[in-house]
């Protein structure tokens, strides 16, 4: 069965059109934006990354008649018991930004020593066939912990306040070829890539 030639992209988001593309180029598959087939986000009624992943996928998939990939991710923070989650791109209510999602993290940890800042990234990618017949999931997770405020000026999300002590920055001063290589979307998105590959031969 061959590759298909193209893939919708069940995303809007710029910062991770980009990423997506840089790890999934080498596929040789078209990689086309839902926003570009005037396609609106999808409602995120899951209550875990993947069934969230899939709701995005599917939808996509339903009104473009193309195969597409989708991904959900969020950030989990232990001392939050697992808050901001699934929640994660809309924490700060229904017209939420990245700096308010961040504001409103660093209020509710204010006061919270080092070491019981500790967080994770989680990420879940995943691709449906146009009929649905093939699903295939693969899952990321980058550990870290939660700084008390902003640091480097690249990436998006949660980047700047996300602190990783291997590499001793945050993924916000990380370049994109290392940060795809440290992240829960490169992890997920590379092990998802090599599904690809694996199931059309």
């Amino acid at each position: 069965m061959p590759m298909p030639a193209k893939i919708v992209l069940a995303t809007g988001n710029p910062g991770k059109l980009g990423e997506i593309q840089r790890i999934l180029g080498d596929l040789g598959v078209e990689i086309i934006p839902q926003t570009e087939l005037g396609v609106d986000d999808a409602d995120e009624t899951g209550e875990s990354f993947v069934e969230n992943a899939l709701i995005k996928a599917r939808h996509a998939s339903l009104l473009t008649g193309l195969p597409a990939i989708a991904d959900d991710s969020g950030l989990v923070v232990d001392a939050l018991d697992g808050r901001p989650g699934v929640y994660s791109a809309r924490y700060s209510g229904a017209d939420a930004t990245d700096e308010s999602n961040i504001d409103k993290l660093l209020q509710e940890m204010r006061g919270i020593p080092g070491e019981r800042r500790t967080a994770a990234f989680h990420c879940c990618a995943v691709f449906v066939s146009t009929d649905d017949s093939t699903s295939l999931v693969a899952e990321g997770r980058w550990t870290g912990r939660i700084l008390e405020q902003r640091r480097g000026t690249g990436g998006f999300g949660y980047d700047p306040v996300f602190f990783d002590p291997e590499c001793g920055r945050t993924a916000a001063e990380l370049g994109p070829e290392l940060k795809n290589a440290r992240s829960h979307r490169g992890k997920a998105l590379s092990a998802l890539a090599e599904m690809l590959r694996e199931h059309y031969g």
